[in-house]
């Protein structure tokens, strides 16, 4: 999907953006020109993760966008109230924020720890509600303000909750999040809207944690063509949507998906929270059971 220059000079908040999907937004908005805030913790290099603030704010830079990296761990006010400060400071104002910083553990109830069940909440559900109030006054004076989520549809079949409660219900506060405050700041003009892959996107959390072998994923390039298009929407006709990536961009025109593939040919792997046809739950059953083998392998060399 082709830049259109629209969030040139636009100030983007993104949280989580040192790396992965909120990395991959930040600099589709740069090759507009855009000023990115990039709210992230990772200020040192990380023995297993790649990529910093200052790594990702050059490669920001590079692409066209002005940057300010802000170390932020969003589970604390005063971080998140310092990093808007300094990002209306520098830029004027906000006009986007998007909530892309997230912890996942995919356990169950008995194999779920509280200090774990705490983070993934703390940083999901709160931390995202925290960031929007934080913003919402400066988005508010913008003239397209836009918040977008990473985080699924509200699907409350007993099957996306039975093996990992915890995440669910952190990762579903993020969705209601969005499924208040569209109505809440409809009359301001601000869109809230979620975006969620179709299919497993490659990360460090599917491939640390979760341990999906990247033949089975997709780029992150999908999800921010996708939320690209999203943000250059009119805020007040495009609002309280639940948009999943492969739909968005087959609404504008794309029609080659294995681009975003990193081994195009090969079945990449249906993502969670979404009504599949049966076809797709059979490979997503396939492939979890070939992830979940080469977890095993890992483990035992360990």
């Amino acid at each position: 999907m082709q830049n259109t220059g629209e969030l040139a000079g636009r100030t983007i908040f993104i949280t989580g953006a040192s790396r992965g999907i909120g990395k991959a937004i930040a600099l589709k908005c740069a090759r507009d020109g855009a000023n990115v805030v990039i709210a992230a913790k990772t200020a040192e290099p990380h023995p297993k993760l790649p990529g910093t603030i200052y790594t990702a704010a050059r490669e920001i830079e590079a692409a066209g966008g002005k940057c300010l990296p802000c170390i932020v761990d969003i589970r604390y006010e005063d971080q998140v109230q310092s990093a808007v400060e300094q990002a209306v400071q520098k830029f004027g104002g906000i006009d986007v924020l998007v909530n892309n910083a997230s912890a996942i553990s995919p356990t169950g109830t008995l194999a779920t720890p509280m200090k774990t069940y705490d983070l993934m909440n703390n940083i999901n559900a709160r931390g995202t509600f925290m960031v929007s109030q934080k913003c919402l006054p400066y988005l508010k004076k913008s003239k397209n303000p836009h918040i977008l989520n990473n985080c699924p549809p509200l699907n409350m079949e007993a099957r996306w909750f039975k093996d990992n409660v915890a995440y669910t219900i952190a990762k579903f506060g993020m969705s209601m999040c969005v499924l208040g405050m569209a109505e809440e700041f409809r009359d301001d003009g601000i869109a809230v809207n979620a975006i969620w892959p179709k299919k497993v996107i490659s990360t460090a959390a599917t491939d640390n944690v979760i341990g999906f072998p990247r033949h089975m994923c997709r780029k992150a390039d999908i999800m921010a063509d996708a939320a690209y298009f999203i943000l250059t929407r009119d805020s007040r006709s495009f609002t309280g949507n639940f948009a999943v990536d492969e739909d968005v961009l087959r609404g504008a025109g794309v029609e080659d998906f294995e681009q975003y593939a990193y081994v195009p040919g090969s079945p990449i792997m249906p993502c969670g929270f979404l009504d599949h046809t049966q076809q797709e739950m059979d490979t997503r059953r396939h492939l979890m059971g070939s992830a979940r083998t080469a977890r095993a392998a890992r483990a035992s060399k360990l």
